[in-house]
């Protein structure tokens, strides 16, 4: 099939954009850093369906994705889906390049691509959707140092409409469950952008009411409706649909914070939330 051929004829790793900016690019700094955003004691990590973790830069949002990543176990293959911020490419955009990270070179998950490509027509290799986009990026380190034999299957997605997401999200239930294997979704996602913390908390709680109640068409009214400037509804979404379809009852929030707690600005902040579907 066509992207099994481009698949076979692909020989240029992505390269890594925001390291150095969003984390540090020196393999030994960033395993600091992660080693320093690592929470204390935790429960011991269980096996989830999905979880969702923000992508800014790791000073903001770091310990939110850290605190979210050591609720788990992180399999070899994580199907990692995340917003495009720039608007290139397809809209439902696979890569299926190696990623060259800091912490070294991950592989894509080339039976995973196969059997989902095969699941969905809304899904194109689409090298150009990546190649400067952040969201997906910023979880690999985070999931390298908790999985060192990881492959990914990184989505780079645009606005579908609710009906596209939830046949994406059965789409990779399908490819999952085919798979007979442990396969874990992330979703990438910021909450509100540059707004008062208490607005910000206001309309990102609204928002998490829906997805800790399991709603993923009531999670996509409220923030469209709202315009609430949650930038990776599309993909939390979709999973939410497909960790629905894996039979996932339940929606914990790890834990919910914005920018200002860093910056110490609380008039213009980003929210972050961890969440983990189990």
């Amino acid at each position: 099939m066509e992207g099994e051929e481009e698949l076979r004829g692909i020989d240029m790793n992505r390269q890594p954009i925001v390291a150095d900016r969003f984390y540090p690019g020196n393999p030994a700094q960033l395993r600091a850093m992660l080693h320093e955003l690592n929470p204390g004691p935790m429960p011991k990590a269980h096996t989830a369906r999905a979880l969702i973790s923000p992508h800014a830069g790791y000073i903001y949002s770091g310990s939110v994705a850290a605190e979210t990543m050591a609720q788990v176990i992180i399999p070899e293959t994580v199907i990692i889906l995340g917003p495009k911020h720039h608007g290139r490419g397809a809209p439902v955009a696979l890569s299926m390049v190696a990623w060259d990270m800091p912490l070294g070179t991950v592989p894509v998950d080339q039976e995973i691509e196969t059997l989902l490509i095969r699941e969905s027509d809304l899904i194109t290799h689409d090298e150009l959707a990546h190649e400067f986009e952040h969201s997906l990026e910023v979880q690999v380190p985070f999931l390298q140092e908790r999985q060192p034999q990881l492959k990914i299957v990184p989505l780079a997605i645009a606005h579908l409409t609710h009906n596209q997401c939830k046949s994406l999200g059965q789409a990779i239930a399908r490819t999952i469950l085919a798979s007979n294997r442990e396969i874990l979704i992330v979703a990438s996602s910021d909450m509100t952008h540059y707004e008062t913390r208490e607005s910000a908390s206001r309309k990102d709680h609204a928002a998490l009411k829906k997805l800790l109640a399991l709603d993923p068409e009531g999670l996509y009214q409220i923030v469209l409706g709202q315009q609430i400037s949650m930038c990776g509804i599309m993909p939390v979404t979709i999973a939410l649909h497909a960790a629905l379809e894996l039979g996932a009852t339940r929606a914990r929030l790890v834990r919910y914070s914005d920018s200002g707690e860093v910056s110490g600005d609380t008039s213009q902040v980003v929210g972050y939330a961890g969440v983990v579907l189990s």
